[in-house]
């Protein structure tokens, strides 16, 4: 019988098995970012402990950066601290920091794939739960809690249960106006946002091997949402190519050793899986979230499901996310008033993500009413994007050209949602709050669909928007 991907990583880092049950696995990249790696670092000196293997650790700052200006010292005097925190961690400790002043800041899972530092066949962990990116490279990568950041730098390893594994299947063509955004949202809302609990996802089948590696990425970002501990997508030729020339990814003869092995840790043709689910991709409609939690979907031409259509637990998050949300039985989410557009985030921050999205803005302008915020993922996309002229594009379209970071995904930053705002979002999580406002509401959707939804100042179906651009 042969072995997954998942099941071939996790033997290749295991250092022992432990009574427990669960594997002292090795890490063989550590991500940190400046929210949760103070209290780690802090810990590691009360227990006079040091970072013993500080090569295998890369910083960034990303959720506490402001998007407008990034002068020193920064104006929210905690956001100060916490730069200045990361930044003498590091120092001490020999650890490679991207700050502002780097070129290569930005969303710390947007970063490690475009440096090279993310690779087939790793194990690479981060305290932060969208860390399920890094898997489109082949890679097992999950979030982890600053207990669990110490423990890395302390003694680069954890302990944890070895997960089972799901394989879905996505076959055929994906229509016109349908992302990657949309096939990952689908397959939330298909199999829940508790479905994946104790399972990785291995993502496989005709659509995803057509994907790039940023699609892929997106959709892998999104693995923590239907409760997976992570997803991935098999190494291959597009994984080979991305990889090529990147900062610290082997050269030469290097190289092409390094991808005649990551194109071996794939799953064998004959791997088992503990279930296999199958998707068809015509089945798949540009996608929304109408509730508060990533799995309440709709297709945007789609009604809002009916309370009545809810069992159990199910029908009392349906009835809370109606009385959140201000919905009435019969609404659909096409013509849904929006104030705040918002295209970024580790979800949907990358190059390709703005071509899109400025395809859709070159259509239009920003309804007067609306606050929309393009916020590149790191400062290589803004500097490529701005080499093929998007900042204009968007600029002109009345969309706000801002510095790399998180912004309004979490609002960890002055980018907030203000009272009862309707934001269309490009981000992970449409949970209350999340947003930076106690009563905001987000609905999730494709960058071009946010994009749409600016230069309507409503939810449209982004199909209607290019067919209107196709025939003026």
């Amino acid at each position: 019988m042969g072995r997954s991907l998942l099941d071939k990583v996790w033997d290749l880092h295991t250092v022992r098995e432990l009574d427990s049950g669960q594997s002292q696995l090795f890490i063989g990249l550590h991500l940190i970012h400046e929210v949760t790696s103070p209290q780690a670092f802090a810990m590691l000196r009360e227990a006079k402990l040091g970072v013993p293997f500080p090569k295998r650790t890369y910083a960034t700052v990303d959720h506490i950066i402001p998007t407008d200006s990034q002068v020193r010292p920064l104006a929210d005097g905690q956001a100060e601290i916490m730069m200045s925190e990361i930044e003498k961690n590091c120092r001490e400790n020999g650890i490679e920091f991207f700050g502002p002043e780097s070129g290569d800041q930005g969303v710390v899972h947007i970063i490690g794939p475009e440096l090279g530092l993310t690779q087939p066949g790793m194990t690479i962990a981060c305290g932060d739960s969208h860390t399920s990116t890094h898997g489109a490279f082949g890679a097992v990568a999950f979030g982890i809690g600053t207990s669990q950041v110490r423990d890395v730098l302390a003694s680069q390893c954890l302990a944890m249960h070895r997960p089972k594994v799901r394989r879905i299947e996505v076959d055929g063509e994906l229509g016109a106006g349908v992302y990657a955004k949309d096939v990952v949202l689908h397959i939330i809302g298909k199999l829940g946002v508790d479905g994946g609990v104790g399972f990785g996802y291995e993502y496989a089948g005709s659509v995803f091997e057509r994907m790039s590696m940023e699609e892929r990425m997106t959709v892998c970002n999104m693995s923590i949402e239907g409760g997976a501990r992570c997803g991935y997508v098999n190494p291959d030729d597009t994984t080979v190519e991305y990889l090529r020339g990147r900062r610290f990814v082997p050269e030469g003869a290097d190289f092409d050793k390094a991808a005649r092995w990551w194109r071996g840790i794939a799953s064998d043709e004959d791997a088992a899986y503990e279930d296999v689910v199958g998707i068809a991709a015509h089945e798949i409609a540009p996608t929304v979230t109408w509730g508060i939690n990533p799995g309440q979907v709709v297709g945007v031409d789609g009604q809002i499901p009916g309370v009545g259509s809810f069992d159990g637990d199910d029908r009392l998050v349906a009835e809370d996310a109606y009385r959140y949300m201000g919905w009435n039985e019969g609404d659909r989410i096409s013509g849904t008033k929006i104030d705040v557009a918002f295209i970024g985030s580790c979800t949907n921050g990358r190059i390709s993500d703005l071509r899109e999205a400025a395809r859709v803005a070159k259509l239009g302008r920003v309804r007067p009413h609306v606050k929309a915020l393009v916020v590149p993922g790191s400062q290589a996309v803004a500097r490529q994007a701005e080499s093929e002229g998007l900042h204009e594009v968007f600029r002109e379209a009345g969309f706000e050209w801002r510095l790399a970071g998180c912004s309004m995904c979490l609002a960890m930053n002055p980018d907030k949602l203000q009272g009862r705002q309707v934001c269309a979002s490009s981000s992970n999580r449409n949970f209350k709050g999340r947003q930076g406002s106690p009563s905001g509401r987000t609905l999730l959707m494709s960058p071009a669909m946010v994009a749409a939804a600016a230069i309507e100042g409503a939810v449209i179906d982004v199909r209607e928007v290019f067919g209107k651009g196709e025939s003026s």
